[in-house]
């Protein structure tokens, strides 16, 4: 399957930028409430995980409102180095746990999406379903490969974070419609179409993040609908650049009968 991927890379032509947004303008239209709902799992689901972060300063909080000054707190005067290290690692591991559910929550959007706009009935299972069966660990991986990019270009001094942050746009969607790939193949076949698409992508991740942004003018509200956009153009450079057919295509079919099972 990946030698299959990376051919249609190879002979992929430019998608056209206009197109992407016409066309990702006229599915949003139709799955604005699918987008909504999935923003507010995501928000529901990563609650916990947040809650678990900021639990250890609620005593300082509570300090502060009893008459104590918050700027007198010294983790280092207060805590253990041992605490303040198993902090760091639970707030690691709670990161990628997180930023792990975000990722199959928003792999099943893309279902969503391609259900809505090639007009197939097929049961994409539950909001969670990326997280049932095999993918479980597949998910977290996914969560710390790309957490460990992201940190890595963020040390090299900011710049080359400009050039992962498209290979890393890609590999929620690749995962999505290729869920038998592995974690490796999904992250090189994430480079490869980035790179041969860097420019037209890091154009499309920027206007397209512009638009998710204006529910801003519903005094934020409306923030919460629009907040997903930014998937859709993803979704339609993947579709005419890889495409649904062949092993592409079946992996895909196979999905909501391999998490029924």
């Amino acid at each position: 399957m990946k030698n299959d991927i990376l051919q249609k890379i190879e002979t992929a032509a430019t998608p056209d930028f206009g197109n992407l947004l016409s066309n990702s303008f006229n599915l949003f239209k139709r799955i604005w409430v699918e987008s909504l709902v999935h923003l507010l799992i995501t928000m529901i689901a990563v609650l916990p995980f947040i809650v678990l972060i900021y639990l250890p300063f609620i005593p300082v909080l509570i300090s502060s409102v009893l008459g104590g000054a918050a700027s007198d707190f010294d983790p280092f005067m207060d805590y253990s180095i041992l605490m303040i290290l198993g902090y760091f690692i639970l707030l690691f591991i709670l990161i990628i746990m997180m930023q792990g559910v975000s990722i199959a929550i928003t792999a099943h959007f893309f279902q969503v999406c391609k259900n809505e706009d090639l007009g197939t009935i097929k049961d994409t299972g539950d909001y969670f379903a990326f997280l049932k069966g095999n993918n479980f660990s597949k998910v977290f991986l996914l969560s710390l490969a790309t957490f460990g990019i992201s940190l890595a270009a963020l040390l090299l001094c900011y710049f080359p974070i400009f050039y992962v942050m498209v290979p890393l746009q890609l590999i929620i969607v690749i995962f999505a419609f290729n869920d038998k790939l592995s974690v490796s193949e999904i992250i090189k076949i994430s480079f490869k179409l980035g790179n041969k698409f860097w420019l037209l992508l890091f154009g499309l991740i920027i206007v397209s993040s512009m638009i998710a942004q204006l529910g801003v003018i519903l005094c934020f509200i409306g923030l919460f609908i629009t907040a997903y956009f930014v998937y859709i153009p993803i979704y339609y450079f993947y579709k005419e650049t890889i495409g649904f057919n062949g092993d592409t295509e079946s992996s895909s079919n196979e999905f909501s009968t391999h998490y029924d099972n």
